[in-house]
């Protein structure tokens, strides 16, 4: 069953699904690109591994102890009267753990050569977020761009800070970047919204090779149907992150109209 989503489906960006569904947009995305670059290039799954020290995670406290404690002491002067201290019970609370962290990007390398013409990266949650993972993102990405590699980079995902473009007003749900490394620093940038069908666009190589298209709307709804993540998919609930007013009333018309609600 297709995705009722004429462009990116909101429910797939839910960190319960996104890590599966990065995973397998990186392989569809080398899947199809690869027959078109041979026998000149090769599309490599590289992977990009770090560690966290668990930011995303809340640390949760005891923080009325020491004022119970106050009170109680308080209590005591005023009154003066012999009172029992109360018992502390032990409260169970979540502290963060070290995780380490696999994140894939595509490479495509000439054969002869073995040099990267191009990376591609799509990128996840916590290259959005304050802490490892972007930092460890955009040490890779100033690294490429501080050379003669072209970068795409898609960005699928509504929640979270965007990477940095300079002097850009526009907004949009999602976007995609495509850096040539010799029109650096202009880059063309893809900005779409939900209602909007992914836009394809072509694959940067080099300056005498026919570049490809990469239909990424196409790849996405192939890579929902082959997943069957419309058995997942609770559509009758709200999508996670939440949409905006604007964005929720659109998506309920649509999923009403396809009987999904």
């Amino acid at each position: 069953m297709p995705s009722p989503f004429p462009g990116m489906n909101p429910y797939l960006e839910n960190p319960a699904l996104w890590s599966k569904v990065h995973k397998r947009l990186i392989v569809a995305i080398a899947d199809s690109l690869s027959p078109q670059l041979r026998p000149k290039y090769i599309v490599d799954i590289e992977e990009r591994v770090y560690q966290t020290s668990g930011e995303d995670a809340v640390l949760v406290g005891i923080p009325d102890v020491a004022v119970q404690r106050s009170q109680s002491a308080t209590n005591q002067k005023t009154q003066n009267i012999a009172v029992a201290a109360p018992t502390v019970e032990a409260v169970r609370v979540t502290i963060p753990m070290p995780e380490t962290v696999r994140e894939s990007y595509l490479e495509v390398r000439e054969v002869v050569t073995r040099e990267v013409v191009t990376v591609i990266e799509v990128l996840s949650p916590k290259n959005k977020r304050s802490g490892e993972g972007r930092k460890a993102y955009e040490k890779k990405r100033q690294r490429v761009l501080g050379s003669l590699t072209h970068l795409v980079e898609i960005d699928l995902l509504r929640d979270g800070k965007s990477m940095l473009i300079l002097n850009n007003n526009i907004q949009s749900d999602y976007r995609i970047v495509v850096s040539r490394g010799e029109y650096r620093p202009k880059a063309d940038l893809y900005a779409f919204n939900l209602q909007n069908v992914i836009p394809s666009f072509p694959l940067p190589l080099r300056s005498e090779d026919v570049e490809p298209l990469l239909d990424l709307q196409t790849l996405l709804s192939e890579l929902y149907d082959r997943a069957s993540y419309d058995l997942v998919i609770d559509y009758s609930r709200k999508p996670v992150p939440p949409l905006s007013e604007a964005d929720a009333d659109w998506a309920d018309v649509l999923l009403r109209q396809q009987g999904l609600r």
